[in-house]
């Protein structure tokens, strides 16, 4: 009974202060990680909150006459892909597009190539039809100005390929949304990890139990000083 007694006693002995245990410091790569994971969650949730877009896209050609050159049709290709965008064609598209001309704008693009006379016109919105709609009212509309100027320009647009309505959307999905993020997360992190001050390298070091190395500036003792201009006065 004693020696239980005195084993309970031993037990309820309050422990030293340099017995307990110290948390040890986050590791120093602890951005990387979090800025992943961070980005991973964040891409994620654009994927699943954004409204899904669709793209649809039409192609005109541009057909050179008798008497003009081919490179002539390349060259007017780009300058009518120029004004696909403009406050006059999106005019004449507007009614069939079945939007305003202010909305119209934001929703459609061109482009073209420079190695080929031809022109993609690319309508977007959140519903399949008013996306291939678009695309098709201003190719229509760009045919139609531009055909008004062919005895003076010598080339003709012509409707190559009308747009379908899109079954999948274009814009990104949760998916690839949470990859993009991940991997912006991660560059954010090591560019942190880059470009993070000295002095917290040094604090994560001493908080480690590595040695801190201080730099200093080193001058010349005041003897040797005084050798070197016995030195030159020798000299």
């Amino acid at each position: 009974m004693a020696d239980t007694a005195d084993q309970k006693k031993s037990d309820h002995r309050p422990e030293k202060k340099g017995s307990r245990r110290r948390l040890l410091p986050p590791p120093a790569w602890w951005p990387l990680p979090a800025c992943a994971l961070l980005g991973l969650a964040a891409g994620g949730v654009y994927g699943v909150l954004k409204t899904p877009e669709y793209a649809a896209t039409s192609y005109v050609v541009a057909v050179p006459g008798d008497t003009t050159e081919p490179a002539t049709a390349l060259g007017f290709a780009q300058a009518y892909a120029r004004i696909a965008t403009s406050s006059s064609t999106l005019a004449y598209a507007q009614p069939r597009a079945g939007v305003s001309a202010r909305e119209l704008r934001t929703q459609v693009r061109a482009e073209t190539s420079p190695e080929s006379p031809m022109i993609a016109i690319t309508g977007t919105s959140t519903s399949p039809a008013e996306a291939a709609d678009i695309a098709n009212a201003v190719a229509d509309a760009l045919s139609l100005s531009s055909n008004q100027a062919a005895k003076n320009t010598g080339v003709q647009l012509l409707l190559f390929n009308q747009a379908v309505a899109p079954t999948e959307p274009a814009s990104p999905s949760a998916p690839l949304g949470a990859a993009v993020g991940l991997c912006a997360g991660g560059l954010l992190g090591g560019l942190w990890l880059l470009a993070r001050p000295a002095r917290g390298r040094r604090r994560e070091r001493a908080a480690a139990g590595a040695p801190v190395v201080e730099e200093y500036a080193t001058l010349p003792a005041q003897g040797d000083h005084a050798e070197t201009k016995e030195k030159e006065s020798v000299r």
